[in-house]
């Protein structure tokens, strides 16, 4: 099978992405232990594939990040496309990814800031100045800003009166903020909770922790009296009338009750976009937990107002399931056979719809009617857990063919050629 979401190029035996002259530093796993695990110094490693286009976009701003580094942060990049057992062992879900070895080589940070060099260079500099405060206090590093380190903490990002503005106030993101003290008891009985909710709410909600005994100005702009103190601030533009006070319980499953209730306030609801190319379907599904797929009748079999029938009844539905955070694509019967091919869809004729995982390379077919109850039942069992499942073959998806966009009109039947047979002598025998 080749690839769904556009990932078609794949390189067999493919080479480093940086040069032997760069100062991006090649790992792989001949060298990983002894380069960064046993080593002092702090590390920022990319885990990329030399195929991946935004792996290709960083690269110059990783390379000036190396370089704005050297001496004071390692910078490496793994190739986890042909070193899979590294990737496998830190968990990379997708390229590229960035992580930060400091305190605890074993269980790295992962970098969620912006991808460009000051932001790395930033987050790494954060993280030696916390390093050498932990060291001063004779406690070992920890990055879970909320007071304990747990499994889940690498997706809690530690915020600072520097950073506070562009990651938070800037970014179009939901932040739910933790303002801490790191002697508070209540902190530290948060910690694990809010590290949890921040692993269940990645890609939707972004939860950070500020240690406000450090960071007073920020502390000090939202009236910050007691510890722990939680701050909503809601996706956009985020003025003082946008931030709100946490009102939510402290256990992971309250906060993250919370955090989707607010967000489905402030989501919009999905576009069902047709796939055409793959940067459409890279567009809608990339990064989704789930991508529902539908193949729309044929333009002729099912005119305009046919058609807009059927979209219009995924867009309730996309309405419906927002929260959820899925991406929806459609295509014409035909369009794009790989993909028909590989979720079985068709073999009852059209529309259909499959529902795909693609990140566990599962997909479960709608068997019912295409209709907007017999779709949300389906969906419905689906987010229950309920329903069959398969497996797509091999561990590529399928090739993408770039199409025209519908118009949106009606479509005529191609016109035959009048044929003149005025000259034909019917009587004539062919002559061998």
């Amino acid at each position: 099978m080749k690839e769904l979401l556009g990932l078609i190029i794949l390189i067999t035996g493919a080479h480093s992405l940086y040069s032997s002259n760069s100062d991006v530093i090649d790992l792989k796993p001949s060298n990983f232990d002894s380069l960064v695990i046993q080593s002092d110094h702090i590390w920022i490693v990319e885990f990329y594939a030399p195929w991946c286009g935004h792996c290709q976009s960083l690269k110059p701003e990783y390379e000036k990040a190396a370089t704005a580094l050297k001496g004071i942060v390692k910078v490496g990049g793994v190739n986890a496309d042909e070193h899979k057992s590294l990737g496998g062992k830190y968990e990379v879900r997708g390229f590229p990814t960035l992580k930060i070895f400091g305190g605890n080589k074993n269980k790295p940070d992962d970098y969620n800031g912006a991808r460009t060099a000051s932001g790395i260079v930033e987050a790494a500099l954060n993280a030696v100045s916390q390093k050498a405060r932990s060291a001063l206090s004779g406690k070992k590093s920890s990055s879970n800003g909320s007071g304990s380190k747990t499994k889940d903490s690498n997706s809690v990002i530690e915020l600072t009166d520097e950073n506070f503005d562009k990651l938070v106030l800037d970014s179009e993101d939901m932040w739910l903020v933790e303002f801490y003290a790191p002697w508070c008891g209540h902190c530290k009985n948060l910690a694990p909770h809010w590290a949890t909710a921040a692993s269940e709410l990645k890609g939707k909600v972004k939860l950070g922790a500020l240690d406000a005994t450090v960071n007073t100005i920020k502390a000090s702009q939202y009236e910050v009296r007691g510890y722990p103190t939680i701050k909503y601030f809601a996706p956009g533009k985020k003025d003082s009338d946008s931030v709100q006070e946490f009102d939510g319980g402290r256990t992971s499953s309250d906060i993250v009750n919370w955090a989707l209730d607010k967000l489905s306030e402030n989501v919009a609801p999905p576009e069902i976009l047709q796939i055409v190319n793959e940067k459409a379907l890279r567009q809608a599904c990339e990064d989704k937990p789930i991508c529902v797929v539908s193949v729309l009748p044929h333009i002729l079999d099912c005119q305009s107002d046919c058609r807009n029938q059927y979209l219009d009844t995924l867009n309730k539905l996309g309405e419906k399931y927002k929260k959820k955070m899925w991406g929806w694509v459609w295509s014409e019967a035909g369009a794009q056979p790989n993909v028909e091919e590989a979720l079985e869809i068709g073999g009852f004729g059209y529309p259909a719809l499959a529902a795909v995982n693609i990140k566990k390379m599962k997909y479960s077919l709608l068997k019912g009617s295409f209709s907007y109850d017999g779709i949300n039942e389906f969906l419905r069992d689906l987010s229950y857990g309920r329903g069959g499942t398969a497996s797509l073959k091999g561990t590529e998806l399928p090739q993408i063919v770039e199409t025209e966009p519908w118009d949106g009109k009606d479509a005529e039947p191609p016109q035959e050629e009048d044929i003149d047979l005025s000259d034909v002598d019917l009587d004539e025998k062919d002559e061998l």
